[in-house]
């Protein structure tokens, strides 16, 4: 058996993603999770940014809400979201974490309703989805993988991935190589090809087969050259992630 839980390696596979001297914007949760195991192991300059307004904070302790006192501890600046986008809208920020219900093959997000959008079945915040994805230069997303999530249509689009194909985020405005970057789930990590902009699987984690994959997936996943194993979680991920990180199991679970 694993001596790690699929959300560990989810956020150990999201941390090694985030390059030293980086800047990320995120929400609470796993993406913060993320973040602090990157900040301290692989990446202790990462520069991290969360909506509310919490610019490089130094975080005592994982924070329940973007909005309580632990996101602008010890601060580089404590500003707003206005700010926050400005940062964005200028170019600033390197990557975004992002979540939704539900994903198609072009990355593009829902996380505003599910069913009509008049009379939805439910309704979903969705605030500053569209903005992170549109203004930051890559979007990842994480999340568990099953066909719920992973849909050919979406119920509605509240966050532009590649929108139709290639072009599309360019055709409507948007800036010239942004757009999505990573797909981490239980399974594998995603990635997009250069050329289609369709979302291609390039590690599966071990014991994960592609056809597995493809089985909980709602449209044709395409395949990097050579398929890598994930790397699991070491022992000092894992020891930085339980006893710094996460020691109250807010998001890694008992």
């Amino acid at each position: 058996m694993a001596d790690y839980t699929a959300m560990e390696l989810i956020i150990c596979v999201a941390a090694r993603l985030l390059e030293d001297g980086a800047t990320v914007g995120v929400g609470t949760g796993a993406p913060c999770a993320a973040a602090m195991l990157a900040q301290k192991t692989s990446a202790p300059n990462l520069f991290v940014v969360f909506e509310a307004g919490g610019m490089a904070p130094q975080l005592p302790s994982m924070p329940i809400s973007v909005g309580d006192s632990r996101p602008f501890h010890r601060a580089f600046m404590a500003t707003s979201m206005n700010d926050i986008l400005d940062a964005c809208s200028r170019g600033m920020v390197d990557y975004a974490f992002l979540g939704g219900a539900q994903i198609d093959c072009f990355g593009n997000l829902n996380s505003t309703v599910a069913g009509d959008y008049n009379r939805p079945k439910v309704r979903f915040p969705g605030r500053g989805a569209n903005d992170f994805a549109s203004l930051c230069w890559h979007t990842m997303v994480m999340t568990p993988h099953d066909k719920r999530r992973f849909v050919a249509r979406l119920d509605f689009l509240t966050t532009p991935g590649y929108l139709t194909g290639p072009g599309a985020r360019e055709a409507v405005g948007l800036p010239a190589g942004s757009g999505p970057y990573k797909v981490i789930t239980d399974l594998a990590v995603m990635g997009f090809d250069a050329e289609s902009k369709r979302m291609q699987v390039d590690t599966l984690h071990p014991g994960v087969t592609f056809d597995r994959v493809q089985e909980n997936t709602g449209f044709t996943l395409l395949q990097a050259a050579s398929i890598g194993v994930t790397e699991p979680p070491t022992g000092e991920e894992l020891h930085v992630l339980r006893e710094q990180v996460d020691p109250y199991r807010y998001v890694i679970g008992r």
